[in-house]
């Protein structure tokens, strides 16, 4: 079995579960995801044995495609979030009725499908093409199954698809330019293409344009929060979980060791752009009023911490930045399932119309703490651990950034107890909240075991990243 048959059962589970109908739909997405979560950790287990399951076959002569798929720490450390955190996202929707449900999980499926394929993807045109059709399933998620007014939510997500298409676009241009020096795709022969000082920058710029929107970037963010807010919520945790982990992978993966010297030179720069963004996200958090807007947000100042933490350049930046992308996907995925939960009782996403839900749901207000804890990175959970290597690397590049960085604790920590405060605390109120289901509660256990098992032992993901990171920074500062 080679990291292949992840994409295949994804692919066949998508179309299998269109064709169940509408009665069976989200079982067969469950069981379907699941299956590619374990298929993944087999291909881990084999990988760890030093066996062979990458995969590599000609597709297209002219010009000149492989279809080629990679295994190695990073790759696969980015298709197991996604692989883990599909049938949980599939679980959280279980609480809902969708109209014609099996195109609904279908394009979940299909969506993680696509984002898989980018993690995985070596060739330059095979990766773009995975790229651009994770972007379809969102939109029509989004769209059809969204919240809010019909035509609001639909200039929000055409801006979101014009925006992150366009940006592609730069990339595209730039993936055929290198093509025509290197003959071919293949990361491996970009990364030793001797391009000009000028030719560099322009291809630095064009990956960072496409990168900047996905993520997002200020001032490319200006999309997140409609969207996260119109969407469905298993729409928001498929963007926010997983599909601006895309961007930051990719920064790793093929902007920094393409353009390396670029990278150097201008480094700085764009560490202070994504700090700055992490203060502006902050500072955006504090005066919501909206609970999705608000986590929306949120997502967007930690993000640009590992933006920043990977725009360094250094062996603790990098791994602080996979490591928080993965305990950030997790968490973030937690947060809005919260979210979801209270707007299915309370019929409103107004942290006003809230409060006084401690008392009556008592399970639900502690497992909600403890998210908001792992949110603001308190020592013993997951995040802790990347927040604590991504302001690190922040240090060895410059103090004061660090120090602004780091602002991201200090706004968090406010924002997110004041709003766990107004939701929670407080009389209580006149709208019934009952706690947890045994489904919601189940749910919330693995989100929280996996933030606290990995909090407390990061060692396997930290041995698991090391030496791919380690061969890509070889790219970025062969001098070193």
């Amino acid at each position: 079995m080679d990291v292949s048959f992840i994409l295949i059962t994804l692919l066949f589970g998508a179309a299998a579960t269109y064709f169940v109908g509408d009665k069976w739909a989200s079982r067969a997405a469950l069981i379907f995801s699941t299956a590619a979560f374990a298929a993944t950790l087999y291909v881990i287990y084999r990988y760890n044995l030093g066996e062979g399951v990458s995969y590599a076959q000609k597709w297209i002569s002219n010009p000149r495609v492989i279809l080629g798929f990679q295994a190695d720490g990073m790759s696969l450390s980015m298709v197991l979030l996604t692989t883990a955190l599909t049938p949980i996202i599939v679980l959280t929707s279980f609480g809902n009725l969708f109209p014609k449900s099996r195109a609904f999980y279908a394009l979940i499926l299909f969506m993680a499908f696509a984002m898989a394929g980018t993690f995985l993807a070596v060739d330059g045109m095979v990766y773009y093409i995975f790229w651009e059709l994770s972007l379809i399933p969102i939109y029509f998620i989004a769209l059809r199954w969204g919240s809010g007014d019909a035509e609001t939510r639909k200039k929000d997500v055409v801006k979101f698809f014009i925006y992150t298409f366009a940006g592609s676009l730069f990339m595209l241009v730039a993936f055929i330019y290198l093509y025509t020096k290197a003959g071919d795709f293949l990361d491996i022969h970009l990364y030793n293409i001797q391009l000009s000082k000028t030719e560099e920058l322009l291809i630095f710029l064009c990956f960072f344009l496409a990168y900047a929107i996905k993520i997002p970037v200020i001032p490319f963010h200006t999309w997140q929060a409609n969207v996260y807010q119109k969407a469905p919520a298993a729409g928001t945790m498929l963007l926010s979980g997983i599909m601006l982990k895309m961007a930051l992978y990719s920064i790793v993966r093929w902007q920094l060791p393409i353009a390396p010297n670029a990278a150097n030179e201008y480094k700085y720069f764009f560490i202070a752009l994504c700090v700055a963004g992490v203060i502006y996200g902050s500072v955006l958090a504090l005066k919501q009023t909206n609970l999705k807007k608000l986590l929306a947000y949120s997502s967007l100042a930690h993000v640009g911490l590992i933006a920043a933490g990977a725009y360094t350049l250094t062996l603790d930046g990098l791994r602080g930045a996979f490591l928080q992308m993965i305990a950030h996907g997790f968490v973030v995925v937690g947060l809005f399932y919260a979210a979801e939960i209270i707007s299915r009782r309370y019929g409103t996403e107004e942290i006003s119309e809230m409060g006084g839900i401690r008392i009556q749901a008592a399970k639900f207000a502690s497992m909600f703490m403890i998210l908001v804890m792992a949110s603001v990175a308190l020592p013993t959970t997951f995040n802790f651990i990347g927040e604590f290597e991504l302001l690190y690397s922040l240090a060895q590049a410059n103090i004061w950034l660090a120090v602004l960085g780091g602002t991201t604790i200090i706004l968090g920590a406010f924002y997110m107890l004041r709003m766990f405060q107004q939701v929670m605390l407080g009389d209580k109120g006149s709208k019934v909240f009952a706690d947890v289901t045994f489904g919601e509660g189940f749910t919330f256990i693995i989100i929280i075991a996996v933030l606290i098992f990995f909090g407390l032992y990061p060692k396997p993901i930290i041995d698991f990243l090391t030496p791919a990171l380690q061969k890509v920074l070889l790219n970025i500062n062969p001098i070193n």
